[in-house]
Order: structure tokens, then C-alpha cells, then sequence
């Protein structure tokens, strides 16, 4: 299978362009190579630097594009609606990369409208040349399908008889999620139903996020940590949205799953939810 990409703007509006007519793709440059930001310390007297860490820049991407038609309307036709689809005032849209095997996405923007270079080489009665620009602010390849896992439901803490004074019950689970990308991922996490407090914990790296609030029958609480969508959403039945962030315990930490495996557990003081854990693997380059 030859190289194809796909891109969805902001509008739902889409174009594929691969080895097939109209829109063939001639090259693709930047799936790889993303320039690193290395912070680095200095001491007095101190041969070289010592390395504190290292911080990718955004990816830029440039399709090299061929537009070939049957008619010089066509081709008019054609250039507009390559124009149109990328469109840098829509902002980011989904660039989907599949190559063989490898299915990958991302988000991107376009950084000027579509250029269409003049010259015999360039431009023909039937065909036209076009180069498009994007910048990638979050430079991470992602898997287009996410890894969806439930955490099975148990209760612990049952003491019987009661006895004052009683340990009342908690619910929950743990699994081992496994990132197989090149980066941290973060994760979703869906409460579905009636949940008292609920606890999201990474086992591996001791970090958790705990809501003290109790979740109605119905409702769904939904927690992100994406770094720049980190967020704690509380569901209705009706879809009506209610904003969570300030039952967050505050030693919580919306943390991410460090590369490798990941124990991730789940307890409640009470209800009995359904919860589900999704994340995507994210890759320097495909």
C-alpha cells in the first residue's frame, strides 16, 4: 500500500491524497524529524553542561501535491477546493497518515493557504502543482483507534456482623495498561453511574486523582489529563455538562501512563459504576 493522508478540518470537510486521481501525493516531508529543545545547566568551573531535560518543538509537515483533471474547470474546481479544505482561519483539523500497516494521526493547521508554484514544471492545461504547510503544535504521532479498557467491578471492606464501628464497603479494581508509544500518554477516564468518591490510581508511579463528590445514578464523570485538556467533566442524562474541577482532592495529580506497563486501579465509597480507562499511544514518528 502506497503512502495516503487524510485531512479533516475544523468543518467535517475531508481530502485524501494518495497515488490515486485527482490529488496525488508526491512527497510528505517532517514525519520524523522534530527539532528538540534541550535544557541544559551550567555550574562556575564546570566543563560542558549538565542535561536537565529535553522538550520537542512543534512538527511541521509539508505535502507535495499534484492536481490532475480532465478539464481546465476541473482543475479550477480542484484548486479551490484544495484551498478551501485547508483554510488556516478553520484552525486545527485531523491528518490521518497510513502507510502499510502503520495508521497514524494527528492534528494540525495550516499555515498559509495551499501555494500553486508557476512554471512549465508546475502547471499544465490539466494539472497543477501545490504545496501545503502545517504546523503540528502537539508533535506525537497518535494511534487513530484508542485503547478502551473497563476495570471489572469488586467490594472489599465487608466485616460481618456489624460491629460498631463498621467498615462500610468500597469498589474497585486494578489493571495493568501497557504504553507502548515513545512518549507518556494520557488517559480518559469514564465513571458510568452512581460512584461516591471515586479514586483513579497509578499503582506504578503512586500518583491518583480523587473527586470527592457523589456521582447520581445516570450521571457519568469523565477526567482527562491531557496536558493542555486536562479536565473533570460531570454528565447529565440529558448531556447537560457540569464543570467538575472543583471537587478535585487536592493532592490529586492528572497524571499520565509512563512508558511501559502501568497498574492502574480504581476505588469508590460506594455505588457501583462502570469504569473505563481509554488512552492512545504516541509516537515520534511514523
Amino acid at each position: 500500500m502506497a503512502e495516503k493522508v487524510t485531512f479533516i478540518n475544523s468543518r467535517g470537510q475531508s481530502i485524501e491524497i494518495s497515488n490515486r486521481l485527482p490529488f496525488l501525493l508526491e512527497n510528505i516531508d517532517g514525519k520524523g524529524d522534530v527539532q528538540a529543545d534541550i535544557q541544559t545547566s551550567k555550574a562556575p568551573y564546570q566543563d560542558g553542561n549538565t542535561f536537565i531535560d529535553a522538550r520537542l518543538q512543534p512538527r511541521p509537515l509539508t505535502l507535495y501535491i499534484s492536481i490532475v483533471e480532465t478539464s481546465r474547470n476541473g482543475l479550477l474546481e480542484k484548486r479551490q477546493l484544495l484551498s478551501s479544505i485547508f483554510n488556516p482561519n478553520l484552525g486545527k483539523g485531523k491528518l490521518i497518515y497510513e502507510n502499510g500497516s502503520t495508521k497514524r494521526e494527528i492534528w494540525a493547521v495550516s499555515e498559509n493557504v495551499p501555494t500553486f508554484p508557476l512554471g512549465s514544471d508546475n502547471k499544465g492545461q490539466w494539472y497543477q502543482k501545490s504545496i501545503v504547510n502545517l504546523l503540528c503544535p502537539d508533535p506525537y504521532w497518535q494511534d487513530t483507534n484508542p485503547t478502551n479498557i473497563k476495570l471489572e467491578d469488586f467490594v472489599s471492606h465487608f466485616r460481618f456482623p456489624f460491629h460498631f464501628p463498621v467498615r462500610f464497603a468500597s469498589r474497585g479494581d486494578s489493571r495493568v495498561l501497557v504504553n507502548i508509544g515513545d512518549a507518556p500518554a494520557p488517559i480518559k477516564v469514564t465513571f458510568r453511574g452512581e460512584v461516591v468518591n471515586p479514586k483513579i490510581t497509578n499503582l506504578t508511579t503512586g500518583e491518583f486523582i480523587l473527586i470527592n463528590y457523589a456521582i447520581p445514578e445516570g450521571y457519568n464523570l469523565i477526567i482527562t489529563t491531557d496536558f493542555n485538556g486536562k479536565d473533570v467533566n460531570i454528565v447529565a442524562p440529558d448531556g447537560v455538562e457540569t464543570n467538575g474541577m472543583g471537587f478535585i482532592d487536592l493532592s490529586s495529580e492528572f497524571f499520565m501512563l509512563r512508558q511501559g506497563e502501568n497498574a492502574i486501579s480504581f476505588l469508590s465509597d460506594g455505588g457501583k459504576p462502570e469504569v473505563y480507562v481509554e488512552f492512545r499511544n504516541r509516537y515520534v514518528s511514523v
